[in-house]
């Protein structure tokens, strides 16, 4: 195997046990190098116990994990000069001014003085961050707070950058800017783990996806593959008129013999289907009916429908 062929990340059979809790019981990953793979799961799943043993966090109790062939346990310290790790809070001094973190941490990365604050200058213009550059950090927003500490996180530029739900709390302005930034670092070659609350966030940054509940992998795929994975599309309806909704709603639970949901669009419904053909006929029906629709498609369920479908919970 050349070395372009080997993981970012390789588990198997990963296990962390907390007393009597198996928090991560049994956890096989491939995370092939150069992308953004992403990490969903419910509360309590073992995410965030799952990124603390490939980061040398955590120690495992059993299993095997390599970071680019190198085994988490016996070669720690090569694995730590191959990673980096940005948790769910920032991790920068508020004391300090957004410089002073970057120009800290160069030099505790081993950067000469004008070395270290050169690279804090690249990464506060590449950031968006240059007209706070003297502030002290607890003046800044959440997002410009995250931003900084995914900067912190690629001071030396990582093989390997572990997110762990880094737009946590941002508005979705800030959540937007953190897409962009993780998009850069990989496009420089960089390889990331996201985990992430949002199933979207997933959608939109991750070529591939794991769904971990309970400590394993449940499902895994790309976000198509698992949209598929359910065997159902879902039908979404916009009416004209909000006072024709309870009748429309009627009508469609007939034709389409499932559950119909109402949306907090006031005029919105939806309901999952597995045949193309009963949602055609759904639509007639309404006309016939004589309710109005100004909207009537049928799409892929969403990322939220396929983590309730696999885990019976919302994800968190």
């Amino acid at each position: 195997m050349s070395a372009q062929d080997v993981p970012a990340i390789e588990t198997s059979g990963l296990v962390k046990v907390f007393g009597t809790t198996r928090a991560v019981d049994g956890l096989d990953l491939t995370v092939p190098p150069g992308t953004v793979y992403g990490v969903l799961g419910p509360n309590g799943a073992g995410k965030t116990t799952a990124v603390r043993m490939l980061a040398t966090l955590l120690r495992p109790d059993g299993g095997q994990a390599r970071v680019f062939g190198h085994d988490v346990l016996h070669e720690a310290d090569t694995v730590r000069g191959l990673v980096s790790l940005t948790g769910q809070y920032a991790s920068v001094d508020e004391e300090m001014t957004g410089t002073e973190n970057l120009v800290l941490l160069g030099r505790l990365l081993g950067y000469r003085k004008a070395a270290a604050r050169d690279r804090s200058e690249q990464l506060m213009v590449a950031f968006g961050l240059t007209e706070a550059a003297g502030r002290l950090v607890k003046t800044y927003s959440g997002g410009m707070r995250r931003r900084l500490d995914i900067a912190a996180s690629i001071l030396s530029t990582p093989r390997l950058l572990f997110l762990d739900e880094p737009t946590t709390g941002l508005d979705p302005r800030s959540r937007n800017q953190v897409w962009d930034i993780v998009r850069a670092v990989v496009a420089q070659g960089t390889t990331v783990l996201l985990t992430t609350q949002y199933l979207d966030e997933a959608d939109h940054l991750a070529a591939r996806i794991a769904v971990i509940d309970a400590g394993r992998v449940i499902a895994e795929g790309t976000p198509g593959e698992l949209k598929a994975s359910i065997g159902a599309g879902t039908v979404h309806v916009r009416l004209r008129d909000a006072a024709q909704r309870p009748a429309a709603e009627d009508v469609l639970a007939r034709a389409l013999r499932t559950p119909v949901q109402q949306e907090a669009d006031p005029v919105a419904l939806s309901a999952r289907v597995d045949d193309a053909e009963i949602a055609a006929a759904a639509l007639a029906e309404l006309a016939a009916a004589g309710i109005v629709v100004d909207e009537f498609a049928l799409g892929q369920p969403s990322l939220d429908e396929v983590f309730l479908a696999l885990t019976d919970r919302a994800a968190a």
